[in-house]
């Protein structure tokens, strides 16, 4: 694979909204439709159910003549990975990925994201179920871009991205859409097995910690799958492109920890202490631009310095990038501990989640100290 197709599959990976049960809730609503988020819950329903009425079973795709090879090909795999994330990996598929929705388009749905642009503050939605998230999905772009522009007109960073699958969580039988099959087939595998992940588990509230675990097991996952079907070229890659996700958590813990730190230099809600947050984050936004392009690039193997060179640098990317890359290695701590045995990890890591829901995170940073 080229460094350009690899840069443009992480690009992808990062993208990926996963935005779970948000746009089904809509039908177990029952508040006045003069609720914004009423409103919001059942137009995101509508979309859903177009995208169900319009199903096919991945069997009958495949043996349709008239189905392009390359289709059959992705969806043969898709079929593969989903029967290894049950069979060895022990999560819950139910009727997950049997079914394919071809869409008109060549985007399933745009991501909006926002936070304050003085504090390391998402702003956030709740919804039944899924409770607090840090983000809020649209099938129609308008929608999106209306949104975004509202936010920064009330003085928020914002940001849209693409995302090209969801989970409900097991309530539905998620279709593969085809804007999924455009990824590459190692990138196709890691998304059935992240999402799959969302419908084993998902901890009402704790998105960034659901969001975290599911990125370690589709990667961990993904890299497992090929390697049972002796495909040990893609195995490798995939392991490569965890390390270089694992790298840039690291980059994006450090950036983190840096903003922090300025803005708690520089308390107070006058305009003085709010100018000098600002400035602060734009210094410390320009050496984030400069380790990107250097001592960052010169470490990742699968991503290339133009594409880290493009990313985009804001409040509101920093805390969606924490979203599914937040304690990285500490995920992996753990599957070392246990032997790399990644179904008794998942089952654990599952476990000290449940434990202790206003603290998943904790719990997991304990889990390698206490079974030693």
């Amino acid at each position: 694979m080229s460094r350009d197709a690899a840069g443009r599959t992480r690009r992808a990976r990062r993208r990926r909204g996963c935005l779970t049960a948000l746009i089904v809730i809509a039908l177990a609503a029952g508040a006045s439709l003069l609720s914004p988020t009423v409103r919001y819950l059942v137009r995101a329903a509508w979309a859903e159910g177009w995208i169900l009425a319009r199903r096919r079973r991945i069997t009958a795709v495949i043996a349709d003549p008239r189905t392009p090879p390359e289709i059959r090909a992705k969806l043969e795999l898709v079929t593969a990975a989903r029967q290894f994330a049950a069979d060895s990996l022990g999560l819950r598929v139910k009727g997950s990925f049997t079914m394919y929705t071809q869409l008109q388009h060549d985007t399933l749905v745009l991501v909006l994201a926002a936070a304050y642009r003085d504090r390391l503050v998402p702003v956030t939605w709740w919804f039944p179920i899924v409770g607090s998230v840090p983000y809020k999905g649209y099938f129609d772009p308008r929608q999106a871009l209306a949104a975004r522009a509202d936010l920064e007109r009330r003085g928020f960073d914002a940001f849209v991205r693409p995302s090209p699958a969801f989970s409900t969580l097991g309530w539905f039988n998620d279709p593969v859409v085809s804007p999924t099959l455009e990824a590459d087939s190692l990138e196709l595998a890691n998304t059935v097995i992240h999402e799959l992940t969302h419908n084993t588990f998902y901890a009402a509230g704790q998105a960034t910690f659901n969001e975290s675990l599911a990125n370690f097991v589709g990667s961990r996952g993904a890299e497992q799958f090929f390697r049972a079907r002796g495909d040990s070229a893609a195995a490798a890659e995939v392991a490569l492109r965890w390390a270089d996700e694992k790298t840039l958590g690291a980059f994006w813990t450090w950036l983190y920890d840096a903003l922090d730190g300025a803005f708690r230099a520089h308390p107070g809600e006058d305009s003085a202490a709010r100018a000098a947050r600002i400035a602060a984050r734009d210094s410390i936004y320009r050496a984030a631009r400069d380790s990107l392009a250097g001592p960052v690039a010169t470490r990742v193997r699968t991503i290339p310095a133009t594409a880290l060179g493009r990313v985009r640098l804001g409040n509101a990317v920093l805390l969606a990038r924490r979203v599914y890359s937040t304690d990285l290695d500490q995920f992996d701590a753990v599957y070392a501990h246990f032997g790399h045995d990644l179904r008794r990890t998942v089952r654990e890591l599952i476990a000290a989640a449940r434990a202790h829901p206003d603290d998943p995170f904790g719990a997991v940073r304990a889990m390698p100290a206490r079974r030693s």
